[in-house]
């Protein structure tokens, strides 16, 4: 029984331990405000507007405000704006940090158990730096105008350092702007001057209406009044007219008497006519005067046509100015550019043209050494040559020079024959010597040959004659003559030959 006691004992101790714990660990986040529980798990957990536990001993809990927090920016100085006039701005701006899952995190390791006012003081710089970078980029005139924009802009800019800290902008309220040279109340004067003139020139339009009214008052007034003294006088006039008709309706009656019928009937055909034509007078007035009126309602009308007209089409002339202006330029730039294009083309094929020519000077130049070594060669082949046929010729000596008779023995005996050629027609006649005359014909050629190899010996020592006679018996035993090769026998084909005649090697003796 004792031992069930202290079990029991011992079992409540420990649910009041346990319960104790808990009561203590027990937190409650407001929701202008974030408890971060941190040390068992890798992740801290975040508690806001909402309850949490925290083990004592093993855990700890960290505070993050997260209220709206009021920032007072100032540029400490003044700051020149895109027209370089220094400006002094006071501005306010509300942040708060992020409650998003990456901004909170961020937010934690920036501002984690600080205040407010150190939350505030360490924003202040960064935004005081973005405050003074946008003032460089507008215009004084801007600034006072569209304060809104300004803000909107500084809040733009110095979001985006703010996101790295885990901070959002609320909005920023630009308070007070003041200039260094007084500027602002000298555009103050100048609007006010502008807007006192508006008032003087609407008030002096006023007037003017006032008194073109006055004046078409007083003018349809008069128009009235000589209406009415005209409709007087008509009365009038109607009146001593009906007062002379019943004195004559009077007199005729008195008359009735006296006159006869006939008189009776003209003065009232008189009457008649006096009065139509009275009629037709009424009449012819009041169209006159309709006329008139008519002709200044159509002068009032002409004249408003007249000048919507012209402001219609001073305007239209405006509008068609700055169309063509715009044109003109548009020409402008696009000639630019088309002048642009065609220089570089001009340009690129100047290069390849360029490029192409000293390609084709350089083929040309190595086609001219090739054939200057062709030529030079050629030219030494050639003296090779004519060298060679020198030294032969000086080793053969009378042989070469009858090697070259022989040579030509062809081309002599073609020439000889070469005037036959043209005979057409030839008659024989019988020369009388017991000799035909066709022996005579056949021999022409020989005996020419003949006669050139007889003057060939006499001129040059060499006797044709031997060498065709070099095989016979005299030739070789008594005069110890020799043919070599075939120069016989070219001597011997020239008759039958001709310039077709073969070589021949040289003769030696």
């Amino acid at each position: 029984m004792g031992d069930n006691i202290l079990y029991i004992v011992l079992i409540a101790a420990a649910a009041i331990a346990v319960i104790s714990i808990l009561v203590s660990g027990y937190v409650k986040a407001p929701p202008d405000k974030a408890y971060i529980i941190s040390g068992v798990k890798k992740n801290p957990k975040i508690l806001i507007g909402r309850s949490g536990i925290k083990l004592p001993f093993l855990e700890r809990k960290d505070m993050l405000v997260l209220k709206q927090i009021s920032i007072d920016i100032k540029t400490n100085g003044y700051v020149p704006t895109l027209d370089f006039i220094g400006v002094d701005i006071d501005a306010v701006a509300k942040v708060r940090l992020k409650t998003d899952p990456e901004g909170i995190k961020i937010a934690m390791k920036n501002f984690l158990n600080m205040s407010e006012e150190a939350i505030a003081q360490a924003l202040t710089d960064s935004l005081q730096g973005n405050m003074r970078e946008i003032i460089g980029t507008v215009k004084l005139k801007e600034l006072n105008t569209d304060r809104k924009k300004f803000g909107d802009e500084v809040q733009e800019k110095a979001q985006t350092d703010m996101n790295a800290l885990g901070v959002e902008i609320i909005s920023c309220n630009i308070q007070k702007i003041e200039d260094e040279k007084g500027l602002i109340v000298a555009l103050g004067q100048d609007n006010m001057s502008q807007i006192q003139k508006d008032a003087s020139i609407a008030k002096a339009q006023a007037e003017r209406d006032v008194a073109i009214a006055e004046a078409e008052a007083r003018r349809v007034a008069n128009e009235a009044q000589v209406a009415a003294q005209t409709e007087i006088a008509a009365r009038q006039n109607e009146l001593r007219i009906r007062e002379a008709e019943l004195k004559r309706a009077s007199d005729i009656k008195q008359a009735e008497a006296d006159a006869a019928y006939e008189i009776q009937q003209q003065e009232q055909r008189k009457s008649i006519e006096v009065a139509s034509a009275n009629a037709n007078i009424a009449r012819q007035e009041r169209e006159i005067e309709l006329r008139r009126r008519e002709v200044e309602v159509t002068e009032q009308t002409l004249e408003a046509e007249i000048k919507k007209k012209a402001e219609a089409d001073r305007f239209a002339r405006q509008q068609k100015a700055e169309a063509e202006l715009f044109e003109r330029q548009r020409r402008a730039e696009a000639e630019k550019f088309e002048r642009e294009k065609e220089a570089e083309a001009r340009r690129v094929q100047a290069e390849a043209e360029l490029f192409a020519k000293t390609q084709e000077a350089e083929g040309i130049r190595a086609v001219g050494e090739a054939e200057a070594k062709a030529i030079e060669a050629r030219g030494i082949a050639e003296a090779e040559a004519l060298e060679k046929k020198a030294e032969a010729m000086r080793k053969y000596g009378r042989a070469a020079m009858m090697e070259m008779i022989v040579q030509a023995l062809p081309e002599m005996a073609a020439a000889i024959a070469k005037p036959l050629e043209s005979i057409d027609k030839v008659t024989i006649i019988d020369g009388g010597h017991g000799t035909s005359g066709v022996d005579s014909m056949g021999g022409f050629v020989p005996s020419v040959l003949a006669r050139t190899i007889e003057t060939m010996r006499e001129v040059t020592g060499l006797d044709l004659v031997d060498v065709m006679r070099a095989e016979t018996y005299d030739a070789k035993v008594t005069r110890n003559l020799t043919v070599q090769g075939d120069a016989k026998a070219a001597v011997d084909t020239v008759f039958d030959a001709g310039p077709e005649a073969g070589e021949y090697a040289p003769i030696e003796e």
